[in-house]
């Protein structure tokens, strides 16, 4: 999309999120519905004005958005709907972002909503036995990960743990998060253990939630007289899966490392132009492997980078402002909009308590089961004018 995206800029008028929750009987049509007013009322836009739709769910079922959207009015309005597992949202954002930048369409709502569902996948339902019944299971994967990146590196579970006290830190001080409080590392280290080295507190939450952004064209802020200083520009958008691997880099970080790269590329930056990255760690390790992988840091120093308080918020590049998977909460298909959500707050200088200063650049990250990956550049208008 690198081309479309320089051809034709695409921009973010409007955010809108229910807070995460545990799982619970409630329908995910208010919690959706929430989201979208929410970004209309932030576009300053009717329903009316939206020209297509995108829905990332991977656990609601069949034709959740015309559930969903009959209630606003039925308008007519392209739907498609889109499950990627984990980054149903990032793939939702992304055809979005496609559809406005081809000239398709001039403005375009891209949304995030699951509840908790039965967590049913494919990889079990191919018809091949496992070597383990837990083969497929990615608390294994990335507690055997875990175990060899602290044990190369000479680290103490310490190390990886203070990742989720800094997430669940900045989760307190988010109003949409699951968790909405501080934890320290003894607690952290106490709770339960789920798989090798990883506690409860160090493994992301599922549960439900909806989230939501409304993407305009730049002749359609001329024409609804949009506040330019509000509009955030979509730098970059890619996306890619994963590889078979190398003995040097476990194939995961490699799929983070080539997309991060490849974004960077479309939009003409570097690693350390970012002020703030939005990405996957529903296991704590998975912050310092990608932020490492990012170009954050070199290798092997990504726990001394946590430490050092560069990933913090008003640090070097604010990693998980929202509190990321482990404390923002993980509800599968509005998280990767969620990530959106947070970046245009943050460039907006919206955040409030938690805001990050000079918020100018940010990438959004996230990876799906099977895997895949989808990466995202968002820039303030002072950065592309």
């Amino acid at each position: 999309m690198k081309g479309l995206l320089k051809e034709r800029a695409v921009f973010v008028i409007g955010i809108g999120m229910h807070p995460y929750t545990f799982p619970n009987k409630n329908s995910f049509v208010p919690m959706g519905l929430r989201a979208v007013r929410e970004a209309l009322c932030d576009a300053q836009i009717a329903w009316e004005a939206v020209q297509s739709a995108y829905v990332g769910t991977a656990a609601i079922g069949m034709a959740a958005g015309r559930v969903m959207f009959q209630h606003l009015g039925s308008t007519g309005l392209h739907v498609t709907q889109v499950e990627s597992a984990s980054a149903s949202g990032c793939s939702a954002f992304r055809l979005g972002c496609m559809d406005v930048a081809s000239g398709n369409n001039d403005i375009v709502l891209a949304m995030g909503v699951d509840k908790f569902g039965d967590g049913k996948r494919a990889a079990n339902k191919d018809g091949l036995p496992r070597l383990s019944p837990t083969a497929t299971i990615p608390a294994v994967k990335f507690a055997l990960l875990a175990r060899e990146y602290l044990e190369r590196h000479g680290l103490p579970v310490e190390a990886m743990a203070k990742v989720a006290v800094k997430n669940h830190g900045n989760a307190a001080m988010n109003p949409y998060a699951q968790f909405r409080k501080q934890r320290s590392l003894e607690q952290v280290l106490a709770s339960p253990k789920v798989a090798g080295d990883f506690t409860v507190q160090q493994c992301c939450p599922r549960g439900d939630g909806a989230a939501a952004v409304i993407l305009a064209s730049g002749s359609a802020l001329d024409r609804l007289g949009y506040p330019k200083q509000r509009a955030v520009r979509v730098l970059a958008s890619v996306a890619n899966s994963e590889r078979r691997g190398t003995n040097q880099e476990p194939s995961v970080v490699e799929m983070v490392r080539m997309s991060s790269q490849q974004a960077y590329e479309e939009a003409g930056i570097g690693p350390k132009d970012l002020d703030l990255i939005e990405l996957h760690d529903a296991f704590s390790i998975e912050e310092l492997l990608y932020t490492e992988a990012m170009g954050l840091c070199k290798h092997g120093e990504g726990a001394q980078f946590l430490a050092d308080g560069a990933s913090a918020i008003n640090g070097q590049c604010a990693v998980n402002s929202s509190g990321g998977l482990l404390g923002m909460g993980h509800p599968l298909g509005p998280t990767g909009i969620g990530q959106i959500a947070e970046i245009v707050r943050q460039i907006r200088g919206e955040a409030q308590v938690r805001q990050h200063a000079r918020s100018k650049l940010g990438l959004a990250h996230m990876i799906g089961l099977g895997s895949v990956s989808f990466a995202h550049v968002l820039a303030s208008w002072g950065e592309t004018s």
